[in-house]
């Protein structure tokens, strides 16, 4: 699974996560290139559809327990620089949900690779850890 289908997880079944760590996900699929390729072959044209699977929308709308949300994204990403991934519509959106708390870490230096995951996949596992223990 990627990051947006673990994003959606969670926010789709509030309450049976206490937390969601992800990496580079793409954030908003409705608004960006990929995402509304994907969307119109999988879901059709009705673009209210696509918003029950698009993490951005669902974080707007999210009405459950408090969720932690760990987002590391890359700055070096190609992915960011070709708004494929748009983080800060996510951003945006959890901040305007009192019961979401984003800490979204941009990492200097990173792109999309194996290399970014590996560097920071501890913090994340320390980041779920004291969510579950």
């Amino acid at each position: 699974m990627g990051g947006h289908g673990a994003l959606i997880c969670a926010l789709k079944n509030p309450g049976k996560y206490k937390c969601v760590s992800v990496f580079a996900p793409i954030a908003n699929p409705s608004e960006c290139p990929w995402g509304i390729k994907a969307f119109t072959g999988y879901l059709g044209e009705n673009k209210g559809a696509w918003k029950q699977c698009d993490a951005t929308y669902l974080a707007k709308d999210y009405d459950g327990p408090k969720l932690e949300i760990l987002l590391d994204q890359g700055e070096d990403d190609p992915y960011l620089n070709d708004k494929q991934l748009l983080p800060e519509n996510l951003q945006n959106s959890c901040a305007g949900n009192k019961l979401l708390s984003l800490n979204l870490r941009k990492q200097p230096g990173y792109d999309h690779g194996y290399y970014f995951i590996s560097s920071f996949i501890e913090e994340h596992f320390t980041f779920m850890a004291k969510h579950i223990c």
